[in-house]
């Protein structure tokens, strides 16, 4: 089960100033480098507003990472990154790194670009803090619903050519459960029912496979909390 501890805000808005706070908090309590992966689509995009706002955090001291992307120029309206790049890294700040996925060769070029970077990471587990959304479908990052990436337990970052109109890359299983902190994002009422078979590890569904080494922290609007 990932079960983990529920945050229930009231809405949108409130759900991206809790997880917010939450997030600074955990990035100001650290002593040394702070690596932060991000989730991509509609949902934490004020979250990341929210953050790139403040100023006043220990930026030269954070990472970040791509939970996934598509495989797209980074340009590109659906280019996860231009999100990223849009929100939080809008309002002057500066961390330590950003680490895009490259999109600007093949995809396998890609995958094995990205799975050396995480390699090069000597702290265990891999991450501070894991934010992950929640698709209708019960996916997180792109571990799509009947696609072989769900097997995958060696590889770090795979891909996904499959499942969707566009090809991806992600994180699998083993570099997403590696973390100090995985923090669910979630809002709506459509993914109510997703959210109740996750947290009870419903195997059928992506999410529900995960196992986080670490621990497990649910931010959901009530809707998705179904209250």
């Amino acid at each position: 089960m990932i079960a983990g501890e529920p945050v229930v805000a009231e809405d949108a808005r409130d759900l991206a100033a809790r997880a917010a706070d939450f997030i600074m908090n955990e990035i100001r309590a650290s002593r040394s480098t702070f690596r932060f992966v991000l989730s991509g689509g509609s949902t934490p995009r004020s979250l990341y507003t929210i953050l790139g706002e403040t100023r006043d955090l220990p930026w030269d001291r954070v990472e970040l990472f791509l939970g996934d992307e598509r495989f797209v120029p980074q340009d590109h309206p659906d280019s996860n990154f231009r999100m990223v790049r849009e929100t939080l890294l809008a309002h002057g700040v500066r961390p330590g790194a950003v680490h895009p996925i490259a999109t600007d060769g093949t995809l396998e070029e890609g995958v094995a670009r990205y799975d050396a970077l995480l390699r090069c990471i000597k702290a265990q587990p891999l991450f501070d803090l894991d934010l992950l959304g929640l698709g209708e479908d019960g996916h997180i990052a792109s571990l799509l619903p009947r696609q072989p990436v769900l097997e995958e337990r060696d590889k770090l970052v795979a891909a996904v050519p499959k499942g969707r109109s566009e090809q991806r890359i992600t994180l699998t299983y083993p570099a997403l459960e590696s973390s100090r902190i995985t923090m669910f994002l979630v809002s709506g009422a459509a993914k109510a029912d997703m959210v109740k078979r996750a947290r009870a590890g419903d195997a059928s569904i992506p999410a529900g496979r995960l196992h986080p080494r670490g621990s497990t922290i649910w931010f959901v609007d009530r809707a998705a909390a179904g209250v």
